[in-house]
């Protein structure tokens, strides 16, 4: 009879224990980071200007997200709208071209990703091989056209494209041949976009690609020209397997814009011509000429959310299926 308000007694005490010690430890975790704060206080303050762009232009933004559940009215603002739950999703779902505008956008992008990749990992070793005076000449022809905006590389493209006075065309006549019809004509379009996305992003991708060759060290390469190893042999065997964890890190970011198309290369390259649609026209060009023509605000953010959102699931499905072959290569 006595055991039983003893054993009660120790219980009681010992539940009272348990959230003293998770308060505890949760004290303990805030003073260890209040004394990293403390001790690395500069390089925090070095990093508030980025914290705070951040916060302002990416994280505060994000009550938008409401806009895609609502029927959004701009006299009523986003918490006045009312509640219309998944209905804005079936614009996309429900129409005609919602098969091929995600066909295009998906194969577009899986074909800049591996194209760029193999290019700039090509670029890279050769600049690696170049002396060190026209480093920076090249360099800075690679990286020059990435500065240029959309709306310019246009106007070059349309420079070269145009049927009466294109450069190419004129080229084509002085041949003895016959002119292309070429914003009329979708059939050359995968492949002229895919040049000029190469030519504008090549150089931003080599460059970084070239960084982590700079990092690798030369023993390597002074033992191999040793063993009488010739460069393309210490290009795939020493460069190219130490540059993966590189590689896949920026395979695993450029999976997150899967669904994400480039406005700017799929709107001002091919002019937005009615005749291309059918090969050039993807996601979101898609959703800006809806936007313009129905002014349906809450439609274009429910796709830009499915975007978001789609492209967050694959980075994340990307690092998992990597995390399993090889931990060491992955993000996370």
């Amino acid at each position: 009879m006595l055991d039983e308000p003893v054993t009660k007694t120790h219980s009681q005490v010992s539940g009272r224990r348990e959230p003293a010690a998770r308060t505890e430890k949760k004290k303990s975790a805030l003073r260890r980071e209040l004394s990293h704060l403390r001790k690395n206080r500069e390089l925090f303050l070095l990093s508030l200007p980025g914290i705070l762009y951040k916060l302002i232009f990416a994280y505060l933004p994000m009550v938008g997200l409401l806009i895609a559940f609502k029927n959004y009215r701009y006299d009523l603002g986003i918490f006045g709208s009312k509640w219309v739950g998944l209905d804005n999703f079936k614009f996309l779902f429900t129409t005609d071209t919602a098969w091929r505008i995600t066909r295009n956008t998906v194969l577009y992008n899986v074909g800049y990703m591996l194209i760029t990749t193999v290019a700039a990992l090509l670029f890279a070793v050769l600049l690696n091989e170049i002396r060190a005076k026209w480093t920076r000449f090249y360099q800075t022809a690679l990286f020059l056209p990435h500065f240029l905006s959309w709306v310019l590389v246009g106007y070059i493209a349309y420079a070269f494209l145009n049927h009466s006075d294109g450069f190419i065309n004129r080229m084509l006549i002085s041949l003895g041949m016959e002119p292309i019809s070429w914003y009329q004509d979708s059939g050359p379009w995968p492949y002229i976009l895919i040049l000029v996305h190469l030519w504008k992003a090549i150089g931003f991708t080599t460059l970084i690609y070239f960084a982590g060759i700079m990092g690798i060290s030369g023993d390597y390469y002074e033992a191999a020209r040793i063993d009488g190893a010739t460069k393309t042999q210490m290009a795939l065997k020493i460069t190219v397997p130490l540059l993966t964890p590189l590689i896949i890190i920026m395979l695993i970011l450029s999976v997150g814009s899967m669904f994400r198309g480039d406005f700017g290369l799929h709107y001002f390259i091919p002019n937005n011509s009615g005749f291309l649609y059918a090969s050039t026209d993807i996601i979101d060009t898609y959703v800006y000429r809806a936007l313009r023509e129905v002014g349906n605000v809450s439609m274009s953010a429910a796709v830009g959310f499915y975007q978001s959102v789609v492209g967050f699931v694959l980075v994340l499905l990307a690092n998992g299926i990597v995390r399993r072959i090889n931990p060491d290569h992955s993000m996370w």
